[in-house]
């Protein structure tokens, strides 16, 4: 699209199409800016915090509950909770089919639906194929989110501030795993039904806030497609590191609750006290790691992610004190959803000469994080029963996957490649 003006082309779609901005004359261009960019990241805010932070990380302080209270054996309900990565991995695949078929846009908010629907269908206690079902559909929502809604949004912000805005985006995620946290050890008392109710009632709210906001996707023009279809090795060691990372962090996501709930036998309030400081790392990381990619640079900031990661997962494999579970809690907490910004933003760092690919690229980074994810959640599955429930060894293991792809992304990223790669892209 071309712009009129000489502003860059998302400046003048936001200011063009936004009436508030357009005519708000006494305020500072600045604080126009801010509010207008604020005002695009809204939806996304709202389909992270529903179809992932919700309908994905409040299984994990409800499943020692589950447990505790006869609904699953603990082996069902750790399947359960990896039969919604595996969902997430089918929405990843099918989110480009879906979106040319019925738009980006909605897409997303029948994402969001859906995954609003799922949290109520489980205040249904109808058997382990129920649940299964309703999971699966809600992993399907989170991975078409996770596609398309930041690249639907970040077209229209200026390159500045992509960083950033991809950050409040994806803070959503932090949000409902904080509110979670908080909401279901209250709600437990009453019951699980109410529980669940509960959070199907704040997803549905979150959707239809974000609901209106969702803008059309700018075209690309083909031509611009076929000049950008190859893909170079630096992304190859980026898809292959995000996946480790996934990998990595299936112990944090899948069993922390669980682990100090009944491994530590300190009980559902202490599991969910926990939960809680990962979610309240979650809220600050997206921000933190957009500002950092857009003050320094994706790959400096993937590379400390990951090593802070690995150490941070490591810890509860060598000792369960107080400091080093809330260390370990917040850190991870804030890595997890963190990450994503900065890999984001590293794809475009990479192509920054073909502003075509970008799409395509985090989506297959998104696709190696949804297979290494839901491999090593269904894995570590059979490693705990294996194990007779060992989760030091899952949480050793994960942080080993974090170290080898922290390898691969200081390998992966020389200046001297990225240049060369860059003129063959």
């Amino acid at each position: 699209m071309a712009s009129r003006s000489h502003n860059s082309p998302a400046e003048s779609a936001i200011s063009s199409s936004d009436p508030m901005v357009a005519g708000a004359d006494q305020i500072p261009q600045q604080e126009r800016l801010n509010s207008a960019l604020w005002r695009l990241a809204l939806p996304g805010f709202c389909a992270s915090l529903v179809s992932i932070g919700l309908a994905r990380f409040a299984y994990t302080p409800l499943l020692p509950a589950l447990v505790g209270h006869g609904w699953f054996a603990a082996g069902t309900a750790a399947y359960l909770g990896a039969t919604n990565l595996a969902g997430y991995l089918i929405g990843v695949l099918g989110a480009h089919a879906a979106a040319g078929r019925l738009t980006a846009r909605w897409v997303i908010r029948g994402a969001t639906a859906v995954a609003s629907i799922s949290l109520l269908a489980c205040a249904l206690q109808l058997g382990t194929a129920w649940f299964f079902a309703w999971r699966t559909l809600s992993g399907v929502a989170g991975g078409l989110v996770m596609v398309l809604a930041a690249p639907t949004i970040i077209v229209h912000v200026p390159p500045a501030r992509r960083g950033l805005v991809t950050g409040g985006i994806f803070v959503g995620i932090g949000f409902g795993i904080a509110l979670s946290g908080t909401l279901v050890p209250l709600l437990i008392s009453v019951g699980l039904v109410q529980t669940w109710a509960v959070l199907g009632g704040i997803a549905a709210f979150f959707t239809l806030l974000g609901w209106t906001g969702w803008r059309p996707a700018l075209a690309v023009p083909p031509s611009a497609l076929r000049r950008s279809r190859s893909s170079p090795l630096q992304l190859r060691g980026l898809y292959l590191a995000y996946g480790l990372n996934a990998l990595g962090l299936v112990p944090h996501m899948l069993f922390l609750a669980d682990f100090i709930a009944r491994g530590l036998h300190q009980g559902f309030a202490s599991a969910a006290a926990y939960w809680t400081l990962f979610g309240m790392g979650a809220l600050l990381g997206p921000i933190v790691a957009g500002h950092a990619v857009d003050r320094w640079s994706a790959r400096a900031t993937l590379i400390g992610a990951l090593i802070l990661q690995s150490l941070s997962v490591a810890l509860p494999a060598f000792g369960s004190s107080a400091l080093l579970l809330i260390c370990s809690s917040a850190l991870v907490g804030a890595c997890t959803i963190g990450i994503a910004p900065i890999v984001l933003g590293r794809t475009h760092e990479i192509l920054r000469h073909h502003p075509a690919a970008q799409a395509g690229a985090w989506r297959k980074a998104t696709a190696s994080f949804a297979i290494f994810q839901a491999t090593g959640a269904y894995g570590m599955s059979l490693i705990y029963n294996w194990s007779g429930g060992d989760y030091r060894l899952l949480f050793g293991l994960g942080a080993a996957a974090l170290a080898v792809a922290a390898v691969l992304a200081i390998l992966a990223g020389s200046r001297r490649g990225s240049e060369v790669q860059g003129r063959t892209a």
